[in-house]
């Protein structure tokens, strides 16, 4: 393999402009299908299979008037009420502008009058604040940000006349997609110091992020051609690029780092120097980079096609800012040769492998190896020890910045009628056929009844038969806040205690539809895949690993290694989210449960990230040792060679994941912290203090059944 992509290197380097004209081709062709064929996002959570899924179907199908997608309006007024008659005409008006809106389907007054009897809403006794809902016959995804810009213009005469207006759903929420602008070139420009601090030369320095910049923008454009076939979340596109970023300046490092580095060897000819660089270099960056892809496409097995599909837009950027260090960077280092010392901040650049300080650390570690191991692994378990309290959900409305419309909504419905109107449950009943209508008020009734001596139930509302009579809909308001575990415990009760108590008898059932409903059975959709994607993973990782060192031990201690790391970045996210430790800081008022999906794409992404740095280190300590067969010189030898290229390493992709955390989305909010924790730990304690301590305790056996070369 080192033979081969050294061909490849040379060849690049040999050829750099028809390299380089190839790249530029091939990234002006996928803008050009990108912008063409009009891709875009869609922020799409169905999850088929699951009962609330099953629901919400059914509900659909028998009740057309329900829509593809609703937006909620809340209306309020600071002084007076709703009442007033200016402010009756001014919501009646804002609702008759809305429903001749593209799309809509249905749009309710909450204020009952003469010719509105029923009420299209929730109004609060005290008569300030009401809620009206708005159906729409697409989903969120399809109608865009206009529909959200036609509701609020819509309402100006509501606000003209004395009514604060808010609006919440998915609709509002693709109007409100968090975009990386800003976090971007922070992390840029931070990778950029790092950078220029460990290479002392402004053009080695900028090599590593011009070489990231190109795979990136030709792997978020494959992104964007993939949304044409697959549904990609709007947050997918975000989490590409943090990991495309900081993998793509990591692989262009380590390429760049033994160019000089042969260079500093007398290598005199730039070719060369490419070729052996990319045939060293690229062999980790081939692998670790192939562990990464791996380990995120096993996202796709979830069987959560949103899941799945963050991972393939993951797994394409990578892929691409990987190939991007394999073929332009050598083609950019043959024409650059020895220039790539150009513009030097300092007499003497050095070589990021260089340094007195860790090979004496490097003796250091193999000497206390037994209390090293043990002190690390300890300090690793402490650090993952509050994973035991981790409790799955899904941040609501009520987690969304001050400032946003959803999250006004979310307290004004709060403080008026409840923290449960904010997440009903709505249960499809199923009327069998032949079963007579007195029959079927007997079933609702009794279904009604066991609802309301529920203790976590506030309220039922009267069951509604659709047109056809073939189901009936009943909404359930929890007493509790949507992501109040006692909600869960409702759902799951209803499920398996109360509905079948109540329907058996009658020959049919309740399915649970509704938001909160959705987000719980993700969150159990989670909890039932995680353990067969952490295999997938484990054994994928494991059989490349043996691929390349022939080792099986390697692997396993590997495999160990990383699940520490992704261990110690879920009890951060525990004690940062759930705990509230230092959570304002980051711009979130109040805790919140990680996100169903948090820990299985942490999982696949941070397994693979941390091989980027296993394979770099491994690699270095299988040189030595298979010179000088002396297992203990070897780690030596290899830390010192690697120590400083990876402490820059995860130092540029830590800064890179953590200037995505202020970026208004919890998700990418927890994504970047997790990742950026696991990063700095599996770069200092793991890759320079128990990993070094481990493989000098098992000596020849960690590289059995390999033998040195002597």
């Amino acid at each position: 393999m080192e033979r081969m992509l050294e061909r490849l290197g040379r060849a690049c380097a040999g050829r750099p402009w028809h390299t380089i004209a190839a790249w530029l081709l091939v990234a002006v062709a996928l803008a050009g299908i990108g912008q063409l064929t009009g891709g875009g996002f869609a922020n799409d959570f169905r999850v088929p299979g699951t009962e609330s899924q099953r629901a919400a179907d059914l509900i659909q199908q028998h009740f057309p008037a329900y829509g593809a997608e609703s937006a909620e309006i809340v209306w309020h007024a600071a002084e007076g009420d709703l009442h007033r008659a200016d402010r009756a005409a001014a919501i009646a008006a804002a609702v008759a502008a809305i429903r001749r809106q593209p799309s809509v389907v249905d749009a309710g007054n909450p204020l009952p009058d003469a010719e509105n009897p029923g009420s299209g809403g929730l109004l609060s006794p005290d008569g300030r604040t009401a809620t009206s809902t708005v159906r729409y016959d697409r989903h969120a995804g399809d109608l865009g940000p206009t529909a959200y810009q036609r509701l609020d213009a819509a309402v100006a005469p509501a606000r003209a006349a004395g009514v604060d207006v808010d609006f919440r759903g998915l609709v509002i929420d693709v109007a409100f997609e968090p975009t990386t602008g800003t976090a971007e070139l922070v992390g840029l420009a931070a990778a950029a110091v790092v950078l220029l601090l460990s290479f002392g030369s402004m053009v080695a320095a900028g090599l590593p992020i011009l070489v990231a910049l190109v795979g990136l923008a030709c792997g978020t454009t494959l992104v964007l051609i993939a949304s044409l076939v697959v549904d990609v979340p709007s947050s997918a596109p975000i989490v590409a690029v943090m990991l495309g970023l900081g993998a793509g300046i990591d692989y262009a490092l380590f390429v760049v780092t033994r160019f000089r580095a042969a260079l500093a060897d007398g290598i005199t000819d730039p070719v060369t120097a490419a070729g052996r660089a990319t045939g060293t270099a690229g062999h980790a960056v081939l692998f670790a980079g192939g562990t990464v892809v791996v380990a995120i496409l096993g996202l796709l097995f979830t069987g959560i096609p949103f899941v799945g599909a963050m991972g393939l837009a993951g797994a394409l950027t990578v892929t691409a800012t990987m190939l991007a260090a394999l073929t332009l960077l050598p083609a950019v280092l043959g024409l650059l040769g020895r220039r790539v010392d150009a513009g030097r901040i300092r007499r003497r650049p050095g070589d990021p492998t260089a340094g007195s300080r860790w090979p004496r650390w490097g003796r250091h570690v193999t000497r206390h190896r037994w209390a090293y191991a043990i002190g690390a692994t300890l300090a690793l378990l402490i650090v993952t020890a509050p994973v035991l309290t981790l409790r799955l959900g899904t941040p609501d409305d009520g987690n969304q910045p001050a400032h946003w419309p959803q999250r006004q909504a979310y307290d004004r419905v709060a403080a008026a009628f409840g923290p449960g109107w904010n997440g009903p449950l709505v249960l499809a009943v199923p009327v069998p056929a032949g079963l007579s209508p007195a029959r079927t008020t007997d079933a609702l009734d009794d279904l009604t009844r066991r609802l309301v001596a529920d203790p976590a139930v506030e309220l039922v509302t009267p069951a509604q038969l659709s047109t056809d009579g073939h189901i009936a809909l009943l909404s359930v308001v929890p007493r509790y806040a949507p992501q109040d575990d006692r909600v869960a415990d409702l759902v799951h009760r209803i499920r398996s205690d109360t509905a079948p108590a109540a329907l058996d008898r009658y020959g049919t059932g309740a399915l649970i539809a509704g938001t909160t409903a959705f987000m719980i059975d993700i969150a159990d959709a989670v909890a039932d895949r995680l353990p067969w994607v952490v295999f997938a993973v484990i054994v994928a990782a494991g059989l490349l690993l043996v691929a390349m060192f022939r080792a099986p031990l390697i692997a396993v201690k590997a495999a160990v290694m990383a699940l520490l790391s992704v261990g110690t970045a879920y009890g951060v996210l525990v004690m940062v989210f759930q705990w509230g430790w230092g959570l304002t800081l980051i711009g979130v008022d109040r805790p919140v449960p990680i996100m169903s999906v948090v820990p299985m794409l942490l999982f696949a992404v941070l397994f693979g990230l941390s091989m980027d740095y296993e394979v770099f280190l491994l690699s270095a300590i299988r040189e030595e040792y298979r010179r000088s067969g002396d297992p203990g010189a070897a780690v030596v030898a290899g830390l010192a060679g690697t120590g400083r290229v990876i402490t820059a390493a995860a130092t540029i992709m830590a800064v890179v994941f953590l200037s995505f955390v202020w970026i208004d989305d919890t998700l990418v909010k927890m994504i970047g912290i997790g990742l950026a924790t696991a990063v700095i730990i599996d770069a200092t304690v793991i890759r320079v203090v128990l990993a070094p301590a481990v493989l000098s305790l098992l000596g020849h056996h960690a590289w059995w059944p390999g033998r040195p070369n002597r």
